[in-house]
């Protein structure tokens, strides 16, 4: 049961780890005009991503120092994940 449940969280962290990832990606397409937000599947493939990503992003940026426009708040959550999936390996004896 216990590595169900492990493998559970294991997923949902992964799967969140890749939506950042693609999220901080797009943004950077976006920022140098390679891809356009006016694009309907663009903009609700954006939208999706914000909504997913920005609850978690908000809490963080908000402590953060303004690095002259540099955002590293998908970095410190990267790191975050990693951290929530090796304190649950830890808890559940090593699984993961």
């Amino acid at each position: 049961m216990q590595y169900a449940v492990a493998n559970l969280i294991f997923t949902i962290i992964d799967l969140y780890w890749w939506v950042v990832i693609a999220m901080a990606v797009m943004s950077w397409l976006i920022a140098f005009d390679v891809v356009n937000t006016r694009s309907r599947a663009v903009y609700s493939l954006w939208n999706a991503l914000n909504a997913l990503t920005e609850p978690v992003l908000r809490p963080i940026r908000s402590v953060l120092p303004s690095l002259g426009g540099m955002d590293i708040s998908p970095i410190i959550l990267l790191l975050a994940l990693q951290f929530l999936r090796n304190l649950v390996a830890g808890q559940l004896g090593g699984i993961g």
